[in-house]
């Protein structure tokens, strides 16, 4: 049978007394927490045991003696550790001795209800005591074959993980205070409370007041309800659901309720979140700030008006020089002179509203794109947003030709196919949603033959428009897009747990690796564990940020097939959502 004793590389140097620990049966495995220094006495060690177990609910014990010869003398306590097998009764009894300045422990075990001591396989496994307990073991995220060994593996190592974590009050008490026991562990250098205070309580102070504000803001009933009270109105309701700017201010508020709760956070996972969340609030305004700055020197922000008309006015002619393509012989095709005039004069006086419209707009975009400055205060997320419902603004006249071309073509796909279903004496059940056969007249197929002539002539002009402006309107949707892909990284990536890993890399462990010491027969094998941390991306898979998103989650094949029938693409709607 193999004993594992894990011991605290921090006690190596402790002075003899009695190793107090957890003892694991299931793994046959003890865990040594702290180092209870002679002279003690027994019964205030018991007293203090116990009142650690009813607090941490772990039960620690006296798991055996240990004695440092180098600087004790080994006969003195040669015969009072033989002693204290019988005043604890914990079996089996671990004494692990040092010899000097020897690199090889002595270490052995003793079945005190049997008549001969019995010599176990043993090994003795270093371990970094403030790493381990400050470290969070993260189950395997790997669904291989092994995958049932890792969990298992992994659950072994979370108890040795929970049994230091837990037992914090432990360290509370060292060989520095002025109590019965004196005591060996991480803590074994304490720093003054009243010299952290000094240093720190300004800014506790400082910040205080801050936090205070947020969360009676936030607490107050009637500033949570603030979003409903704004829906009620039916103007304000249809723009909150289409603008993403709203949505985002929407999405902050959440997580500035989550940060300012009141609630303790159970887990871990809760606390991460926490962390993360508010890292990412504040980087994002931040980067807000730094962007407001950058935009109201050196009268950015007049230049970006003066340059925005002639921006406008240039896109604006180069739809009518393409409209005026169009209207011709495009790419040598032989369309419909007269659908094709039609529908070109009609894009034609759209075009011409949005510049009359943009005109008349001119001596106030300053004045907005200074007040719309000031949002970037509120985060990058949200300036980005507004980005986007100005691109989305400005490019309404797009949206607009997009819209009518796919309402034409799509009506014309529709009318060729049901006539198509005429010719073969088939009609749609609407009622059954399925194909049926059916009879027509004389009169009705005449008549038939003749709308489908018309719309499939047409329909190569009508498909020709539309295949342009669906291309442009595809074109404004992927900028919007990677806008969007933008603020949705910055909400969602887990920056606390980034900044851990790169900092306090144990401090999210995946795992742990041993290193082989020192080996020698008749000695002890000397095994050191070190954390193994998480990957990046193990990190960001496991605290990733969850996110609004308002663009669909259609797959390529429904994408595809909503452009060939002519379906229109809302960029808005949501997967489950109905559209006309």
């Amino acid at each position: 049978m193999v004993l594992k004793v894990f011991f605290p590389s921090c006690c190596s140097s402790a002075e003899s007394g009695i190793l107090i620990g957890r003892w694991i049966s299931e793994q046959s495995s003890a865990v040594i927490l702290a180092v209870v220094h002679f002279p003690f006495i027994p019964v205030q060690v018991k007293q203090y045991l116990s009142e650690v177990q009813r607090v941490t609910k772990v039960s620690v014990s006296v798991l055996g003696s240990w004695s440092n010869s180098k600087l004790e003398k080994e006969e003195s306590l040669s015969e009072f550790l033989e002693d204290l097998g019988t005043i604890f009764s914990h079996e089996p009894w671990i004494q692990i001795s040092k010899e000097g300045d020897s690199k090889f422990w002595s270490c052995s075990t003793l079945q005190k209800h049997s008549n001969n001591p019995k010599e176990e396989e043993i090994i003795l496994v270093y371990y970094d005591q403030r790493k381990v307990m400050l470290s969070h073991l993260h189950p395997p995220l790997d669904t291989a074959t092994s995958a049932d060994h890792k969990a298992d593996d992994a659950s072994k190592l979370s108890a040795i993980f929970d049994t230091v974590a837990k037992s914090k009050i432990l360290f509370m008490t060292d060989r520095y205070d002025d109590g019965p026991l004196k005591l060996t562990h991480w803590r074994v250098l304490p720093v003054p409370s009243s010299l952290c205070w000094g240093r720190t309580s300004h800014k506790i102070r400082s910040s205080r007041f801050l936090l205070l504000l947020v969360t009676g803001l936030l607490s107050f009933p009637g500033f949570c309800d603030v979003k409903g009270w704004v829906l009620k109105f039916w103007p304000l309701s249809f723009l909150w659901s289409k603008l993403s700017t709203c949505e985002q201010l929407g999405h902050r508020l959440q997580h500035l309720q989550v940060i300012s709760s009141n609630k303790k956070a159970q887990t871990q996972t809760q606390l991460m979140r926490k962390a993360n969340i508010f890292v990412s609030l504040l980087i994002d305004v931040a980067l807000g700030i730094l962007l407001m700055s950058w935009l109201y020197r050196k009268n950015r922000i007049g230049h970006l008006a003066d340059t925005l008309i002639p921006v406008a006015d240039h896109v604006a002619e180069e739809l009518q020089d393409l409209l005026q393509w169009l209207m011709g012989a495009p790419a040598g095709l032989k369309m419909n002179r007269a659908l094709d005039q039609v529908l070109g004069r009609f894009f034609l006086y759209h075009i011409h509203l949005w510049i009359s419209y943009i005109h008349l707009m001119s001596p106030f975009i300053e004045m907005i794109l200074w007040y719309v400055g000031l949002s970037a205060c509120l985060g990058l997320t949200v300036a980005l947003c507004i980005l986007s419902d100005i691109i989305a603004l400005l490019t309404f006249h797009i949206y607009c030709f997009y819209v009518y071309g796919a309402r034409l073509y799509c009506l014309k796909i529709y009318g060729l196919s049901s006539l198509w279903r005429l010719f073969r004496g088939k009609k749609w059940n609407v009622l059954r949603q399925r194909v049926d056969s059916c009879s027509y007249d004389l009169d009705q197929l005449f008549i038939g033959t003749l709308l489908f002539t018309i719309l499939l002539f047409l329909l190569p002009t009508t498909a020709l428009y539309y295949l342009v402006f669906t291309l442009l309107r595809l074109l404004v949707v992927i900028v919007q897009g990677l806008i969007h892909l933008l603020v949705d990284l910055i909400d969602s990536l887990p920056l606390y747990s980034i900044i851990l890993r790169l900092c306090r890399s144990y401090r999210l462990a995946a795992g742990v690796k041993f290193r082989v010491l020192e080996q020698q027969d008749g000695k002890p094998l000397r095994l050191l564990m070190q954390i193994n941390p998480l990957s990046y991306g193990s990190v960001v898979q496991t605290y990733r940020l969850p996110t609004y998103s308002c663009y669909p989650k259609d797959s390529w094949t429904s994408l595809c097939k909503k452009l060939f029938l002519g379906e229109l693409i809302y960029p808005w709607k949501h997967k489950g959502e109905k559209q006309d």
